[in-house]
């Protein structure tokens, strides 16, 4: 989206939560009904918090007269089958992870995380003001479905495993729950990739079905209760530096509702988005000291490992724009952004940044 488009819809949002537009657009705006399904359950309440979000804050901007129902994962359609019920019209909108659909595209992996990509600043970047936006709604097109950014949850940590992994070696058979392009990354290094629901993981690594887990960070890693059975947590997540959360709604049914009612839409889920990554960054510390006063071991992901995985990764990216147009257009324009990116970040940001960690004051 351009900044001046972007700019211009926030601010209608922002008139439209004054008390003189308010009852403006109630004395002549329809009443509208929506259904939005979450990928998540509600006992993880920041991540499937930015649906509720959403809907407070439509019924708030549009005086009631818009109202979204949020259903959690599995009470409408399972979670990872949140598209799909988007795209069909079941519900008319979702909030998800678009890689959980790379079975049906690999170009979905670029609107939520791919391995070794953009951190989640970058990946706001990229959407609204370096034409990522508009290249995945393009895409998008395809399976009847328009998106909105929707949270982010900050850089994922590397999963939790009975027993530490301590080379490359020891990877070969591994049989660790991973979805998306990050599981086929693992699955060129030796693993054996498993795509199991959120609620099934515990169970799974109790049992040792599997040998290792990922998830999304601290906080919600602790309330999956995954230190019970795994001690051991790696980090970091390299498959999901910066995982976006989106919004997907049904073209028809938004094709259908007032300027307004789009406008009252984005600019909320503008504010989901951002208070989403704030409530990750300051729960997710203390979560952390808790998980280690727990008997947690924290594990950096050996240096081979990594090396392999960011190798194996771009490899894979490349075949796959050689045979795929659809992924090609993304790639290359999301390529070029992600090397001038890297180029600012490690001058301003990361030195900044490593110097402090590495100094800390008292």
């Amino acid at each position: 989206m351009e900044r001046r488009s972007f700019l211009k819809t926030a601010g209608v949002g922002a008139v439209a939560a004054t008390g003189l537009a308010a009852p403006a657009i109630a004395a002549v705006e329809p009443n509208v009904q929506w259904r939005i399904t979450s990928s998540f359950p509600k006992s993880l309440e920041t991540i499937y918090g930015g649906a509720e979000q959403l809907a407070k804050r439509v019924a708030d901007l549009t005086d009631g007269k818009f109202q979204i129902k949020v259903a959690a994962a599995g009470e409408i359609v399972p979670g990872l089958q949140a598209l799909d019920a988007v795209q069909n019209g079941t519900v008319q909108a979702c909030h998800t992870c678009s890689y959980y659909y790379v079975g049906k595209n690999k170009t979905f992996g670029f609107d939520t995380a791919v391995p070794f990509g953009l951190s989640s600043r970058q990946q706001a970047a990229w959407m609204y003001y370096g034409g990522g936006l508009q290249l995945m709604r393009d895409f998008l097109k395809e399976y009847n479905v328009i998106n909105f950014y929707g949270g982010n949850t900050g850089t994922q940590m590397g999963g939790w495993f009975r027993s530490p992994i301590k080379s490359l070696a020891e990877v070969k058979g591994l049989k660790i729950r991973i979805p998306g392009i990050g599981g086929e990354v693992w699955s060129r290094l030796g693993a054996v990739p498993q795509t199991i629901a959120g609620g099934d993981i515990y169970p799974a690594l109790e049992k040792g079905t599997i040998d290792a887990a990922e998830w999304v960070g601290p906080y919600d890693d602790e309330k999956l209760g995954f230190y019970k059975v795994a001690k051991n947590y790696f980090y970091p997540g390299w498959w999901e530096p910066g995982p976006q959360i989106s919004f997907y709604v049904n073209l028809q049914e938004w094709a259908k509702l007032p300027k307004s009612y789009q406008a009252a839409f984005e600019v909320a889920t503008a504010e989901a988005a951002i208070a989403m990554q704030a409530e990750y960054d300051a729960k997710n510390p203390q979560a952390l000291v808790r998980l280690l006063q727990n008997g947690v071991k924290l594990h950096k992901y050996p240096v081979d490992i990594m090396k392999a995985a960011q190798t194996t990764a771009f490899e894979l990216y490349e075949e796959e724009a050689a045979k795929n147009p659809a992924f090609k257009k993304v790639y290359t324009d999301w390529k070029k952004f992600r090397g001038i990116e890297q180029g600012w970040f490690s001058l301003a940001e990361s030195s900044l940044e490593n110097f402090m960690y590495a100094n800390r004051a008292k």
